[in-house]
């Protein structure tokens, strides 16, 4: 098939396009490598803990996330190649599990937020919020 005179051909990836896109496939291996070998919650909170004939094991949960491109700009008197990436782990406590005597128990770390600010919040809006209405009431 050929292409009529007006028109112009896709153009095709060249030999520098591919190898940028390869670099950028292998940087996010490594990267993909790296992080998921130390994304653990013994990377972070440590092996488990055996004490007085209780084992104590650390639960997280262990995230992570990483990303890269690769790009080449080609135009009038300007040519150049770019690339990068980057990527991070989180790890955030959950609780931990509790073994005595053959029994196995999961005991959640409680986020203060949740046990303390929470409630005192619901108790102001509570305790507001008659007042609130008998203002509105007496607008109208």
């Amino acid at each position: 098939m050929t292409v009529p005179e007006n028109e112009t051909a896709p153009a095709r990836p060249s030999d520098t396009d591919l190898s940028a896109a390869h670099a950028s496939v292998t940087l996010l291996e490594r990267l993909a490598d790296k992080l998921g070998g130390r994304a653990s919650v013994t990377a972070v909170y440590g092996e488990p803990v055996t004490a007085d004939g209780v084992t104590v094991i650390p639960v997280a949960k262990v995230a992570f996330g990483f990303g890269g491109g690769a790009g080449r700009e080609v135009g009038a008197a300007k040519s150049g190649d770019g690339g990068g990436g980057g990527g991070g782990a989180e790890a955030k406590p959950l609780g931990y599990i509790e073994i005595r005597d053959g029994t196995a128990t999961y005991r959640p770390i409680r986020d203060p937020w949740s046990d303390v600010v929470l409630p005192l919040a619901a108790l102001v809006i509570g305790g507001a919020m008659p007042k609130i209405l008998r203002s509105l009431r007496r607008r109208g």
